[in-house]
């Protein structure tokens, strides 16, 4: 590897969105800069960024239309920023995985591979795959690594994977993936850092809980179970996304309004969820300001908790009981009263929150007299794909 690369570029790619962040190259992974383009496609997009310790923010506005009028803008604005000359790798969350179980160096072959699985993840991977196109003709000789945010969930056993549909699908792939798998890696890393690996290899849940909101139960480091199933839209209630569905529902959703599929599609991704209960938004900071006052609010903010707590309770009993559980995302990190409903009446797990350190988003909200430590943790997905271009472009590129 050449010594004087010094960066390393992380894209994480939404729907509607592209975050990015720039780190330099060495064992600090110190964060250089990072932003995102939001509402693409949308009414007024634009490019937010801040610089190492805020230094420098900014605000771009533009009209990129599609993702790949938002990456050629991208790289444009980048460009400005670095010497792309220095930059080692460029890492890609890509969401949907299947068979790939390991992050890779992409190819020709690769992307061959993604785009016969575009059916599957319509909302992620064509986007995706052509921001990694988009690079790749900018920079041609540039290394680029794939990180699947399935592959966390890779060792659920096979009874978590199966789906009780005819087995013929089955061997078409149609299973229990997972998903958020690098904010879970992520966690479970710093899960190892600030309480060690005992804990670590111990029995684990972890609630992702923001826009998108998943929980994953752990032991010994691995993936048990998980809440999303073969797309990011089952599981539990998100901001637009049902969670799980009943089978009937789906069916009676496209027999009365003579549904597409492609609506159908609209309607469970960006219409559904706390969006879809409330008929306001999919925020839980304004659902909270507005429950008092609005039903549909209120009710959408206590089935959020409600099923929170029930897949504690699942996964409590998936795992054989619970040592340690995590709040992550921008609700779990930000939001004391959600974490403190879904906690409330689990003290029969041993999971007891200490009022005021909930309320201070302190990194231990537990009470001494609770069995179970309950953590709040920042993910990074960003600075995981980071390490993990570092972690390959090392052991996979001689110089």
């Amino acid at each position: 590897m050449n010594n004087n690369k010094a960066f390393i570029l992380a894209i994480n790619s939404g729907s509607s969105s592209i975050k990015f962040s720039l780190y330099q190259d060495d064992k600090s992974r110190r964060r250089l800069f990072y932003g995102k383009i939001d509402r693409i496609g949308m009414n007024d997009p634009e490019l937010t960024f801040t610089s190492e310790k805020g230094i420098q923010k900014g605000v771009i506005k533009t009209s990129v239309s599609n993702h790949q009028s938002a990456g050629n803008f991208l790289i444009d604005f980048l460009e400005k920023k670095v010497d792309f000359s220095l930059i080692n790798g460029i890492g890609h969350r890509i969401v949907f995985g299947m068979k790939h179980t390991n992050p890779q160096i992409i190819t020709k072959e690769l992307l061959n591979d993604l785009d016969s699985l575009r059916s599957f993840d319509m909302d992620h991977l064509p986007d995706e795959i052509k921001l990694i196109e988009i690079f790749l003709k900018r920079y041609p000789d540039m290394h680029q690594v794939a990180c699947f945010d399935t592959a966390f969930h890779s060792s659920m056993p096979r009874v978590a994977q199966l789906l009780a549909i005819p087995r013929r699908f089955d061997s078409a792939g149609v299973h229990r993936y997972g998903f958020h798998g690098l904010s879970y890696a992520y966690l479970m890393e710093e899960l190892a850092h600030v309480a060690g690996k005992k804990a670590a290899k111990g029995k684990v849940i972890l609630a992702h809980l923001g826009n998108g909101a998943s929980m994953a139960a752990v032991h010994h480091n691995k993936s048990v179970d998980t809440t999303m199933g073969f797309t990011p839209a089952g599981g539990m209630i998100m901001g637009s996304r049902p969670g799980d569905l009943d089978p009937g529902v789906a069916w009676y959703m496209l027999e009365s309004e003579n549904m597409t599929p492609k609506k159908f599609n609209s309607l469970i991704n960006h219409e559904s969820g706390l969006l879809g209960i409330s008929e306001t938004s999919s925020d839980m900071r304004d659902l909270l300001a507005k429950e008092s006052d609005d039903i549909r609010a209120s009710e959408a903010v206590a089935l959020f908790c409600y099923q929170a707590k029930k897949w504690i309770g699942a996964y409590a009993a998936a795992l054989g009981g619970v040592d340690t559980l995590i709040f992550a995302g921008g609700i779990g990190e930000n939001c004391p009263v959600v974490r403190s409903r879904i906690c409330e009446g689990l003290e029969f797990l041993g999971i007891q929150i200490e009022k005021k350190l909930n309320m201070d988003n302190a990194p231990v909200i537990s009470t001494n007299n609770g069995k179970v430590t309950i953590r709040i943790i920042h993910t990074d997905e960003e600075l995981m794909i980071a390490k993990t271009v570092n972690h390959i472009l090392n052991h996979n590129i001689k110089d």
